[in-house]
């Protein structure tokens, strides 16, 4: 994988927090912008994808209603209080 540039608009006040916590971390600030951005994509493209395998399962209509569920959590649930 290649680097790239990339410029990016943050306010000031963002910016000064960023290079504190450059300057207390050792760490550029161009380092740690690309290690936040990195997170933030990575955990948003989880979520999205998420998101779609469900919609998926709904339009195949492979799920279970939520009534159903329901009855499993409380059964598992009162099972578990017999067995103690």
């Amino acid at each position: 994988m290649t680097d790239t540039t990339m410029t990016i608009r943050i306010s000031s006040e963002m910016k000064e927090k960023l290079g504190r916590l450059a300057h207390d971390t050792r760490r550029s600030r161009s380092f740690l912008a690309a290690e936040a951005v990195t997170a933030y994509v990575e955990r948003e493209l989880e979520i999205v994808e998420g998101i779609r395998r469900g919609l998926a399962a709904t339009n195949a209509e492979d799920f279970v209603s939520h009534d159903d569920a329901m009855a499993e959590i409380y059964a598992d649930l009162h099972k578990a209080q017999n067995e103690a």
